[in-house]
């Protein structure tokens, strides 16, 4: 059972000639219940690499497959960002190597060791722990997810 993240690894590689996006951050929160009074104050420029990236070298992103961690919100299509150089704790969300494949999943320490999560209450996932021959590795702590509504 390997605990560390590994640098060499890792599949994704992050470029260091990001643009740089700045868009309108307003002030006045959104309320997703009833309306408020409209009040457009523009309190700065939001930067998508500052917002999303702590650590760009080493940082990557993926899209999501599959239903397993619905019950947090993350579906199949979500845009996922993670960090390898955060030390990850019992209770993040992790990317993890199990057996050469990856996988996301909520990190669980134990007495025993590490347990991978899924968060689908429909009981058709199942706990993943490291068994002899199977190494899971972790790989990355998910730091966002971004979901698409449409394409613009």
């Amino acid at each position: 059972m390997n605990l560390s993240i590994p640098t060499q690894q890792i599949l994704f590689k992050c470029t260091a000639n990001a643009v740089h996006l700045r868009v309108p951050l307003y002030l006045q929160n959104v309320h997703a219940g009833f309306p408020s009074p409209a009040e457009s104050y523009v309190d700065s420029a939001l930067d998508f690499n500052d917002y999303l990236v702590s650590n760009p070298n080493a940082t990557f992103a993926v899209y999501s497959c599959g239903d397993s961690m619905i019950d947090v919100g993350i579906y199949s299509g979500d845009l996922l960002v993670f960090d390898r150089s955060i030390t990850p704790n019992n209770g993040d969300i992790i990317v993890a190597s199990v057996g050469g494949e990856f996988t996301v999943k909520r990190l669980v320490v134990t007495a025993l060791g590490i347990e991978l999560h899924p968060e689908n209450s429909s009981g058709q996932y199942s706990i993943v722990r490291p068994t002899d021959g199977v190494e899971i590795t972790l790989v990355g702590v998910l730091t966002h997810s971004i979901k698409r509504f449409r394409k613009a």
